[in-house]
């Protein structure tokens, strides 16, 4: 197997980038192999490397061409420009119930999804393989003489007694371009009437909107930022800047996402996609080879602070046009106080 191959053709490319934002893109394997399996995705490359590169050892003759976007511009690839993807990885558990439900994604059952817990999988088309807590990330050179907030309620009287210490190095997802940003702060304000106190408090305190964890996390890390709002725990505990700051599941409750993978139906391959999606799966559990699978937060965490974000039809109500048009307006007047 050769190494991991950075160029593609560029007709190919430059199709993609027309069509969608484009984070970052790789091609693993053999160039010339006969199969080529396409992966759009919301997970960084490095993290989702060792995954592919245990698949390639017992799969010479395919190369894997993955492809790294933002929840919302995956959605836009496969929902509004039909483009051809073996399989679809995402954060944004709505936006892939979404896919499915509208007749996006296409079914699979095997051996591997029979054993999946109930709530890994939704109408055999969406299948979770992680389970990803939402913390918050603390700089511990900004904490050096602060409480640390183990709860919501905490943070927030830490934040209005400290004002000095936090005006501009608040930061947390923009939430009208994450996906995932989206489903967090949904998820938060169904919980608890918290979320929105806390909003309005970040709020006065100008903070900083990110599209991505890794952003947020490099930017507590470097000292920019002194806390940052709903980061992903399993990104945090990798960095190799995790000496410079804090990862703290709140007390009072910890959303937990589910990584979710489909085959779209527009799926030039999904023979060769329901493999990679079983081999994947076969990773899962009980514990498996990528970072993403794993989380010492998680594990360390009171099973009963944990809310699990469930699959299924009812992560499609904030997608509804009003209610997503209302919450976003809502957040707004809450988090943009000029």
């Amino acid at each position: 197997m050769r190494g991991l191959i950075l160029s593609i053709g560029l007709i190919w490319l430059a199709s993609l980038s027309s069509a969608f934002e484009v984070e970052d893109h790789a091609v693993f394997g053999d160039q010339d192999a006969g199969q080529v399996l396409r992966i759009i995705s919301t997970a960084d490359i490095a993290f989702f490397e060792p995954m592919i590169l245990s698949y390639l050892e017992s799969h010479p003759g395919v190369a894997v061409d993955y492809t790294v976007a933002g929840s919302s511009e995956l959605m836009r690839a496969l929902y509004d420009e039909g483009l051809s993807f073996d399989l679809a990885i995402s954060s944004a558990m709505d936006l892939q119930t979404k896919l499915a439900n509208d007749g996006q994604a296409l079914r699979h059952s095997s051996d591997q999804t029979q054993d999946l817990p109930d709530w890994a999988v939704w109408n055999e088309m969406v299948f979770a393989f992680t389970q990803e807590p939402a913390a918050f990330v603390i700089s511990n050179e900004a904490f050096a003489d602060l409480p640390r907030p183990e709860s919501r309620q905490q943070l927030i009287t830490i934040l209005r007694q400290n004002p000095e210490i936090f005006h501009g190095r608040v930061g947390t997802y923009d939430i009208r371009a994450s996906g995932s940003g989206y489903l967090f702060a949904t998820q938060d304000a169904r919980t608890s009437d918290t979320y929105w106190r806390l909003t309005e408090v970040m709020g006065t305190l100008a903070p900083k909107l990110y599209c991505c964890t890794s952003d947020m996390i490099e930017d507590v890390a470097s000292g920019k930022l002194a806390i940052a709002y709903n980061v992903l725990a399993s990104y945090a505990e990798q960095s190799e800047h995790a000496d410079a700051f804090t990862i703290i599941l709140p007390s009072d409750f910890a959303i937990v996402m589910l990584r979710s993978m489909l085959i779209p139906k527009s799926s030039q391959d999904p023979e060769l996609a329901a493999g990679f999606l079983d081999f994947v799966l076969g990773q899962t559990f009980p514990r498996g080879i990528s970072p993403l699978l794993q989380s010492n937060s998680l594990e360390q965490a009171n099973e009963s602070a944990l809310h699990r974000i469930r699959l299924g039809p009812g992560l499609l109500v904030y997608l509804d046009q009003f209610k997503n048009r209302s919450f976003l307006a809502e957040w707004e007047n809450a988090i943009l106080q000029e």
